[in-house]
């Protein structure tokens, strides 16, 4: 017999950028299953302003971020009491979210069957993530079809790139107001390349990267070295190793602004990291460089924008799996330029 329906739901992925993007397709699943149900994120501050143009949220909350998980997690419970929640769906398992939502008396808990954490939640759902055998994006969708299911929603209607969109003229606007500032022709196709990391995966060197600039440098093109607000000095550094016409675009605007300037690449080209996954949430062409490590590969972070639009490059199998100097960024150049430009 399904459930009965839960007309308050909260979401939580409230860990990194790029986790939170990847958790958009679930959010967009069911938001077209339970167009009616009112859906609220629990994420932490920094990416709130994304969550907040998030076209299937209704309610962004802020993780109290307490030190201690035990006090982080009785700060938690008295955030979310008084909200009546009638089913969480926690898509990271963290102990002191899990004992905040439980505290909080949430009659449905769902996450995945993992940690410690999973005591808080009665609903668990067995995911193995660790073998990394389906992109993240999807093991998140898999927890929300769980919940739908058990509801009674089992026609579920697909959803696709771009999760991610702004209003067609102000990016037109945008666009024309970056040429004009930097002197770049309309013409010219803009290639953005970040170099910046969050940490969570080996990345390419600087050198690398200016490699592979010099390498897709071209008359039909313009290079727009991305950095976040405390990257600077790492864009300037490869700013050195690339000769000819190129771009500094450090985002000191906030996140959204940020976003929206992605918004209008032609390309974007980093590792596995924040940044490239908000540019595939709004279904840009990407190029992302990832180790061979399981917990890292190309197909557990896989980026959401459609398949014809992303290409993913290792290590060879011949090299260890975390020697991100044995890609061959000749060869990733001439991939890109002949499927993506």
């Amino acid at each position: 017999m399904p459930a009965p329906a839960a007309s308050k739901i909260l979401v939580i992925r409230n860990d990194k950028l790029g986790d939170f993007m990847l958790a958009w397709p679930a959010l967009a699943l069911l938001r077209a299953a339970q167009p009616k149900a009112h859906i609220a994120v629990l994420v932490p501050a920094y990416t709130a302003p994304l969550a907040e143009a998030c076209p299937y949220i209704d309610e962004v909350i802020l993780d109290p971020r307490q030190k201690g998980e035990w006090r982080n997690g009785r700060a938690l419970s008295r955030l979310l009491k008084p909200k009546g929640f009638d089913a969480v769906i926690t898509l990271f398992s963290r102990f002191d979210t899990g004992l905040g939502v439980w505290l909080a008396g949430i009659p449905r808990r769902y996450a995945p069957a993992t940690k410690l954490a999973q005591l808080f939640h009665n609903r668990r759902i067995p995911q193995r993530r660790s073998r990394s055998e389906k992109p993240e994006y999807v093991y998140n969708q898999d927890l929300v079809r769980v919940f739908l299911e058990e509801q009674g929603v089992t026609k579920l209607k697909p959803t696709e790139a771009p999760y991610l969109e702004f209003k067609p003229a102000e990016i037109k606007k945008l666009k024309q107001a970056f040429l004009k500032e930097h002197k770049i022709a309309a013409t010219k196709q803009l290639l953005f390349v970040h170099a910046g990391h969050g940490g969570s995966a080996n990345n390419l060197s600087l050198g690398q990267y200016g490699h592979l600039a010099r390498a897709l440098a071209g008359a039909k093109r313009h290079l727009v070295l991305t950095a976040g607000p405390t990257e600077e000095a790492q864009a300037r550094r490869l700013s050195s190793l690339i000769e000819g016409p190129h771009t500094v675009l450090v985002s000191k605007e906030g996140l959204l602004d940020f976003a929206q300037h992605l918004a209008f690449a032609d390309l974007f080209i980093s590792g596995s990291t924040g940044p490239l996954h908000v540019a595939a949430a709004l279904d840009r062409p990407t190029a992302a460089f990832y180790p061979r490590r399981r917990s890292s590969t190309a197909l557990r972070w896989q980026t959401v924008n459609h398949a014809d639009r992303r290409l993913a490059f290792m290590p060879p199998e011949s090299a260890d799996e975390s020697d991100m100097g044995s890609i061959d960024l000749d060869k990733a150049a001439a991939a890109i330029v002949k499927g993506l430009l």
